[in-house]
């Protein structure tokens, strides 16, 4: 069978793709706007030793798989390999029609992909140390690239759109003064920001309410550039950001506690110390934003050891579902209060991230080399159609630490403008 007609019986033939192999060979319609194209014999052992998305991946990660057209249109219409994946009965057949060659044949993994070798030397599962490499491996690429991917506010999580036509910028704007309301920040409060990233929560607590906001990150690159931008603000005197796990914090009585975004990284082993952890760093009274990533019910597997985004993205990241979330805050002590669901907005925001990219093409390339910008491109693309298409959805759940007589200090209502 010609190469690009096996493309298309693995990615199917209804998907209105175009594809082309370095053996001559073409398949799908001639006048499609996407396009495949096999450029060399290594794309097709990688299919043939890792059928289905990893080896697509490693294919075009490593530039011998290349994409003619918008990458997430193209993933759009191969949704099914690159967020379902194929069954095993599928993998199967795929292997036996490319036949033994290309599975004899040596071909490293590229070098962005992270070995569990090297990750199960570090200790188990979310370890500290283990820990520490996987945020490396993730937000240390560099405090440049992702000021072009990011735009000026450096936020690196799911933005809340007020209007269709607000920009990024307004929009993560609206993010974190959202949580401060939900928060209930008020000046000459103490807050405390878990996985902070590059310090917006924190500078805009400090900024915009007076509150004296503590940020700690796992990224030593995160830490240096928000403590600059701290200083470049005159915020010295409110705002701090640590390069420090979040367990190593020994600070207490923080009047609110927010997690934007670092709950995927936390594990289900886990969650039960974490929100004890965090339950323990508050007043009474206090409350507490959770900001992350979810999965759409209990039935979906948590983590995908061996898929694309574990292996290249987020290294032992495990996705829950809310209702695992809420039960565990829950039975903390926490008393929940609200929660929502903002998954059409992580997808709006993806949208800006590739566009930022896609303009700072060149430069992102030179900066980080073109497997590396090759993975953000994939790994936001693929997210797009997942958050459009329920695989993957974005909640906020804030819960309150009641005081000894069982008060929450909360109004009755939330004022109009929350949510």
């Amino acid at each position: 069978m010609a190469l690009a007609s096996l493309f298309e019986k693995i990615v199917g033939s209804d998907a209105n793709i175009a594809f082309t192999a370095y053996d001559g060979s073409k398949a799908g319609p001639d006048g499609s706007d996407v396009a495949l194209e096999v450029k060399s014999p290594i794309a097709v052992a990688y299919l043939a030793q890792a059928p289905g998305e990893l080896g697509l991946s490693r294919a075009f990660v490593s530039g011998h798989l290349d994409v003619r057209g918008d990458l997430y249109t193209l993933l759009d219409r191969m949704w099914k390999i690159t967020t379902i994946d194929l069954t095993a009965a599928e993998k199967l057949a795929a292997v036996r029609s490319l036949g033994m060659k290309p599975l004899l044949m040596r071909v490293p993994s590229p070098p962005q992909e992270i070995r569990q070798s090297t990750l199960a030397k570090l200790g188990s599962r979310h370890a500290k140390q283990r820990d520490a490499e996987a945020i490396h491996h993730h937000y240390d690429v560099s405090n440049r690239f992702y000021n072009w991917v990011l735009g000026p506010s450096m936020a690196y999580t799911c933005a809340v759109f007020p209007e269709e036509s607000s920009s990024l910028e307004e929009a993560q704007f609206a993010k974190f003064d959202l949580v401060a309301r939900k928060l209930g920040l008020k000046p000459g409060m103490r807050l405390l920001d878990v996985g902070c990233g590059w310090g917006g929560m924190v500078i805009h607590a400090a900024k915009h309410y007076g509150v004296k906001a503590l940020g700690v990150t796992l990224s030593r690159q995160q830490a240096e550039w928000a403590q600059k931008a701290i200083a470049e603000a005159g915020l010295q005197d409110l705002a701090e950001v640590r390069f420090m796990d979040y367990r190593d914090v020994t600070e207490s009585d923080f009047d609110a506690v927010s997690s934007i975004g670092l709950t995927e990284h936390i594990g289900r082993a886990n969650l039960t110390s974490y929100f004890s952890f965090l339950y323990g760093k508050l007043k009474p009274g206090g409350r507490i934003l959770n900001h992350c990533i979810t999965r759409p019910t209990g039935k979906e597997k948590t983590f995908n050891k061996g898929g694309f985004i574990n292996r290249y993205v987020f290294p032992d990241g495990e996705l829950e579902s809310v209702g695992v979330l809420v039960r565990e805050m829950e039975d903390r002590g926490f008393e929940i209060r609200h929660q929502e669901n903002l998954r059409e907005h992580y997808a709006r925001t993806l949208k800006f991230w590739c566009d930022n990219l896609e303009a700072h093409w060149d430069e992102a390339v030179e900066e980080v080399g073109m497997g590396t910008a090759r993975v953000w491109a994939l790994y936001m693309a693929g997210c797009i159609v997942g958050f459009e298409r329920n695989k993957v959805q974005l909640h906020q759940v804030l819960g309150v630490k009641l005081d000894e007589d069982g008060r929450a200090g909360l109004p009755l209502r939330p004022s109009l403008d929350w949510p």
